[in-house]
């Protein structure tokens, strides 16, 4: 077996110790150094396959370093040590090519063992010319997330994977349509509480009472109609996830609130005097320039601190041209396995800006399936006036929106729904097109309430809440197979008030 090679940059000499002791027991080749000047005659004598490396020296600091590994050692992983008042710099060197950051002083030592493994076993892997499949890959296969050949988006990714065991809140910023929400749940995924529950809210979406009431919660009679205590998000997500979506839309008094729940993880429901302590991992996402609106005083700059210790912005579609096609075809199989698009169709949409993003794309995609009545998907699928001027303004008009279906839809669309109301087609779907379909129907039904809302219409499913409740736990018990303890975790209750409330709403197990 080769030697393994590993350098590491640090002016106190008790760290250097440390891991040449650590470092030298797993068989690893350890060369220290305290200064610039030794870390330069080192990448001089040797070639190493990881480097660690302390953001702060007396001579010049971890970036420097970095650039200069880099440029020296190309294939050599830099592995950054930090504290956590210099988190944002850390991330900034992983945007610029360090493999992984590490918080001091050290406590979990086998974390940053395993950490150590990973980066020798990448460098090792890209020094053989081996292109491993990346790491990131297989969580974002289980949420259904597509993540495209661009270089700007793969980073991009690869840097909200690396920062998602940390236990730090994010920002994600980018465009109406970027898929914000997608990037959030596989944030999730790839963190340390993906066993817990991740929620999210629209913060635009509701009222200011009533978002203070889903965030906080409230106790019995705290406003007329409040017949009962009400636990809120952020009860619900302890421990887990909580995706704070169109931020920029949170009203002040909210914003107040959030931030006395960032500072001291304290919050009291509406109505209630004793404060109630929570574990919840923020995520934020807004397509609304923040430090925009900070300096047009509608947004606050201290809670925008608290909110950005790492931004992720994703590119918008018109950044990540070369995705176009994989994605259309990704969508078109989503939803029929046996459609595939013609070379003149790629071209059209190839040929598009989509100022709507990926979601006028999923739209546009799911128009086409509706009016194709063979295996190919056509260019006039896709509407007439695809990518010319007058096409482009109707459809940024209203990007949220689901593409219109014609007003006398084919037989195709009652086939669709046939097929895909069948059980045995749903069950040879993969993980990853079942997530898919979910977030899109979810995504669908949004669209539709929301159209019904400006029409002045009550949709069908307008409920109270004690109906909402109801179906919630219904739904929770069905994905959980009636496992009262996972369900419960999943809901943020104790096992005994899942029981009463399955017995207070009749609620009965069906069989599939």
């Amino acid at each position: 077996m080769a030697t393994i090679n590993i350098l590491i940059i640090d002016d106190e000499t008790d760290v250097c110790n440390f891991f040449r002791r650590l470092l030298k027991y797993k068989g690893y080749e350890v060369t220290t150094a305290t200064n610039e000047p030794q870390a330069i005659q080192a990448l001089e004598d040797n070639n190493f396959q990881v480097a660690l490396v302390d953001l702060k020296l007396p001579d010049t600091d971890g970036l420097t370093l970095l650039s200069l590994i880099k440029s020296r050692q190309p294939e050599c992983e830099v592995i950054i040590m930090t504290g956590y008042s210099t988190i944002k710099t850390a991330v900034s060197a992983m945007q610029q090519g360090a493999y992984e950051y590490v918080e001091k002083p050290f406590e979990e030592i086998s974390e940053i063992e395993e950490l150590i493994d990973r980066a020798v076993a990448y460098g090792t892997s890209r020094q053989q010319g081996n292109q491993s499949e990346e790491e990131w890959a297989e969580v974002a296969d289980s949420v259904g997330f597509k993540v495209g050949n661009s270089l700007a988006m793969r980073r991009t990714v690869s840097l909200a994977y690396k920062i998602a065991k940390k236990n730090i809140n994010v920002l994600i910023q980018g465009k109406t349509g970027t898929g914000k929400e997608v990037m959030a749940r596989f944030i999730h995924a790839a963190s340390n509480r993906a066993d817990q529950s991740f929620i999210a809210v629209n913060c635009g979406a509701l009222p200011e009472n009533l978002l203070d009431s889903e965030l906080f919660g409230h106790e019995k009679g705290a406003f007329t109609g409040g017949h009962r205590t009400r636990r809120g998000i952020f009860e619900l997500a302890n421990h887990g996830t909580l995706l704070l979506d169109e931020i920029g839309d949170a009203s002040p008094l909210i914003q107040v609130k959030l931030l006395r729940v960032l500072e001291t993880g304290e919050f009291m429901r509406v109505g209630g005097e004793t404060p109630i302590k929570t574990n919840v991992r923020v995520i934020a996402a807004t397509n609304v320039d923040l430090e925009k609106a900070i300096d047009e005083k509608t947004f606050r700059e201290d809670l925008y601190y608290r909110l950005n210790v790492v931004k992720v912005e994703i590119p918008s579609l018109e950044e990540r041209r070369e995705d176009i096609s994989q994605l259309a075809e990704f969508f078109a199989k989503q939803l029929n396995p046996n459609l595939s698009l013609a070379p003149a169709t790629l071209e059209r949409l190839n040929g598009y800006s989509w100022p709507g993003n990926i979601r006028e794309l999923a739209n546009c995609m799911r128009r086409a399936i509706v009016l194709c009545n063979d295996d190919v998907i056509q260019p006039n699928h896709l509407g007439e006036r695809l990518g010319s001027r007058n096409e482009e303004s109707s459809l940024s008009a209203a990007p949220n929106d689901v593409a219109q279906l014609p007003e006398n839809p084919p037989q195709s669309l009652e086939n669709f729904w046939e097929k895909y109301g069948n059980e045995e087609v749903l069950e040879a779907m993969s993980p990853g097109e079942l997530h898919q379909m979910w977030h899109s129907l979810r995504g669908l039904e949004k669209t539709l309430t929301s159209i019904m809302a400006r029409k002045n219409m009550l949709p069908p499913s307008h409920q109270g809440l004690k109906d909402s409740e109801k179906e919630t736990i219904q739904e929770a018990l069905e994905q959980h197979r009636w496992n009262i303890t996972e369900t419960a975790k999943s809901l943020g209750i104790a096992r005994n008030t899942l029981h009463r409330k399955i017995k207070k709403y009749n609620l009965r197990f069906k069989e599939s």
